[in-house]
């Protein structure tokens, strides 16, 4: 799996927003899309540990197969969509964490 982090994506007023992109090595394939103000960067499971840990208990299929270190809240698990051919890209929005207010 190909990682870039903060890609920035320059909108039409000027200001940046960044993205985490997760993909697989080849050029082509199509993308799962996230944008929103929440925990890009941040594992799921240290970042809400206590719904992290309801998750498992109550849906253990969940983490399996994953090392969940890019798993974060609310999208998907990139070591589950990479290998099966798709892009993952999560976009921070205006005035979350490094993305441009």
């Amino acid at each position: 799996m190909r990682i870039e982090w903060d890609v920035p994506i320059k909108m039409d007023d000027g200001r940046v927003l960044r993205a985490d992109i997760f993909r697989p090595e080849e050029d082509r394939h199509p993308v799962i899309l996230s944008y929103g103000p929440y925990a890009k960067g941040l594992a799921f499971q240290d970042g809400y540990p206590s719904a992290w840990q309801r998750m498992v208990a109550e849906h253990p299929d969940v983490p399996h197969g994953s090392s969940n270190k890019y798993q974060s809240w609310e999208v998907v698990d990139p070591e589950k969509w990479v290998p099966e051919g798709y892009a993952c890209v999560r976009v921070e929005s205006r005035g979350a964490g490094r993305a441009a207010g």
